[in-house]
């Protein structure tokens, strides 16, 4: 983004009228023991106080139908919700600063691995939202951007239908708190080996990705109906 700024005129209209708040990896000692331990790990590394397993599933612990359909009680489930919404300090930070600046926020953005996918709300139940036409559309030219790179096709649509139903999902607390744009990017798995990724994994997937970011982007910069 910042490499283009010059050059890309679409680039620069995007940076002058829009703030972005960037959290590079959300759930750190998660990730870290991704590479460490078990490379499916998906939970944080919080220790519960009746057993011995650890973490909760950072993306069931948002106070949005919290460990309804979809999560676990148990702590040593993948999905558990964690003991209480926002039990993590991950969750709580982000929430926190999310409410903070929720007046100005037009579009909430996660990324995870992986399905190649870009959902949009609700995780947590069948229906469909109130700016569906706005939403399916930015997501409909996301994935159309993202397929130019390098013919990588993915699905979109509503999560609850398109993956399946879950309930204290970030993204749905953001929309439900009145972000009006909240995606969750569901990325094509670029994998782990040993400690460095190749970096002809890595390279087409950021690309790619950037693309559908920056179409969505250009999408709120336009009036919707």
């Amino acid at each position: 983004a910042l490499q283009t700024y010059q050059t890309d005129p679409a680039m620069r209209k995007m940076l002058t009228h829009l703030y972005f708040y960037i959290m590079p990896v959300f759930n750190v000692d998660g990730y870290h023991f991704s590479w460490t331990n078990d490379r499916f790990w998906r939970k944080t590394r919080s220790k519960s106080t009746r057993f011995w397993c650890h973490g909760v599933d950072a993306n069931r612990n948002w106070k949005v139908k919290w460990c309804d359909e979809g999560a676990s009680y148990h702590p040593c489930d993948d999905t558990y919700c964690g003991p209480f919404p926002e039990s993590e300090p991950e969750v709580k930070a982000v929430a926190h600063f999310l409410r903070k600046h929720r007046k100005q926020i037009k579009a909430y953005l996660s990324f995870h691995a992986y399905a190649q996918m870009l959902l949009y709300p609700y995780s947590y139940k069948y229906a469909t939202i109130p700016n569906f036409s706005c939403v399916e559309s930015a997501a409909y030219n996301a994935v159309n951007a993202l397929q130019s790179a390098y013919g990588i096709r993915y699905r979109y649509g509503p999560a609850s239908s398109t993956l399946y139903v879950s309930s204290g999902s970030s993204m749905d607390w953001a929309y439900k708190n009145g972000i009006p744009y909240a995606f969750a990017f569901e990325l094509r798995d670029t994998g782990h080996f040993g400690f460095l990724l190749p970096e002809t994994l890595i390279k087409p997937t950021c690309t790619e990705t950037m693309l559908a970011v920056k179409n969505i982007t250009l999408h709120l910069l336009k009036k919707c109906h």
